[in-house]
């Protein structure tokens, strides 16, 4: 790996690009938002590449937003959080309708941005010892990076309540048998059971593909972007307020969070 915040290489024709800040658990700052949103656009400019691989690296796939940056902001949180999750959705939306298919190989767990990074792939393959977790209103927060978009349609409008509101957690088991994810494989045979994936899909019509992607999209009533702006709004107003702020300061100080009843 680099020092950068995300790991780049290519290999016939497969782009792979490894979330590797392993000391943070590959917690989203906004140094890694702008390296994937830089990442992915050069993904999706380079005709060399015919298909991207999104993986983490060390043992997890990524926790979510990067909690120490929220507390540091002081007063000017709102627009700090605000900022980081544009940013962050740049990325997000360039992966999601670049004309090239997209593998997410899930190392291990994947919480709130990483819970919303996991589902972004064409192809979701979680090694067994993978979960899944939305985590945000455990910390008085609300979705980014596409959960509140993404979850309801793989899921149904149910499940994607119970996933939401309850943050329970999800083996990588039940995320097959729920739609979360296209299946699981064994640990150690994560990254060749993502490379198998990313070579046929590379081999295969790129041009094709890239319209299967797009009728998928447009297939969807609501607007991606509509839903990323409505949820950059949403996340950067929760960390503004006392439950976000309570949230975040019980997470330091590994406590519980103890809500303002209004």
């Amino acid at each position: 790996m680099t020092n950068t915040p995300i790991g780049f290489r290519v290999e016939d024709g497969v782009a792979w690009l490894t979330l590797d800040r392993p000391e943070n658990r590959n917690a989203l700052g906004p140094e890694l938002a702008e390296a994937l949103h830089a990442m992915a656009d050069r993904c999706a400019d380079d005709p060399t590449v015919r298909c991207v691989v999104l993986t983490g690296s060390g043992r997890f796939f990524c926790v979510g937003g990067d909690i120490a940056v929220f507390a540091q902001t002081g007063g000017d949180i709102e627009a700090t959080v605000l900022k980081l999750a544009r940013s962050f959705h740049a990325g997000i939306l360039r992966l999601a309708t670049m004309a090239k298919p997209l593998v997410v190989a899930v190392n291990g767990p994947a919480a709130g941005a990483g819970f919303s990074l996991a589902l972004l792939g064409d192809i979701v393959i979680a090694a067994d010892t993978a979960h899944f977790t939305a985590a945000y209103t455990a910390i008085g927060l609300t979705p980014d990076g596409g959960l509140s978009w993404w979850l309801p349609r793989l899921v149904g409008f149910r499940q994607a309540q119970d996933i939401l509101l309850t943050n329970r957690r999800i083996d990588a088991g039940e995320a097959v048998h729920i739609g979360l994810i296209t299946r699981v494989v064994p640990e150690g045979e994560l990254e060749a059971a993502a490379r198998e994936t990313a070579l046929a899909l590379a081999a295969g019509p790129s041009a094709a593909l890239a319209r299967c992607r797009g009728l998928l999209l447009s297939a969807i009533t609501t607007p991606l972007d509509a839903q990323l702006d409505a949820e950059a709004a949403s996340i950067a107003a929760a960390s503004a307020g006392a439950e976000g702020r309570e949230g975040v300061a019980a997470f330091l100080a590994k406590r519980p969070p103890v809500f303002p009843s209004e």
